[in-house]
């Protein structure tokens, strides 16, 4: 268990699982895509598919990568921690007196 600012004891969170990071990945890839063809299109518009496709990943990339994950990661965070905060408890087991 760790301390933050607040003084607050927290549990670590646990990484996303498989599926969760499929998720995460697609839902931050798709609009950076999207808006970089948007915004380039016009100009790249008679380059081949391959310069197309390199300038668009090092653009994207970056952006996915050092703007997009952390950003999910702490939503998920914060979603993780407010299910498991309004979830009761779980009764003792038999006999664990």
């Amino acid at each position: 268990m760790s301390t933050d600012p607040t003084g607050v004891r927290s549990t670590p969170i646990a990484p996303p699982s498989r599926h969760q990071l499929a998720l995460m990945i697609w839902l931050a890839v798709l609009p950076t895509l999207t808006v970089l063809n948007l915004a380039l299109g016009g100009l790249m518009q008679g380059a081949p598919v391959v310069l197309r496709t390199f300038v668009l990943a090092t653009i994207a990339v970056p952006i996915v990568m050092y703007g997009l994950m952390p950003r999910l990661h702490r939503v998920r965070g914060q979603l993780v921690t407010r299910r498991s905060a309004s979830r009761p408890a779980p009764p003792p087991a038999a006999g664990s007196r």
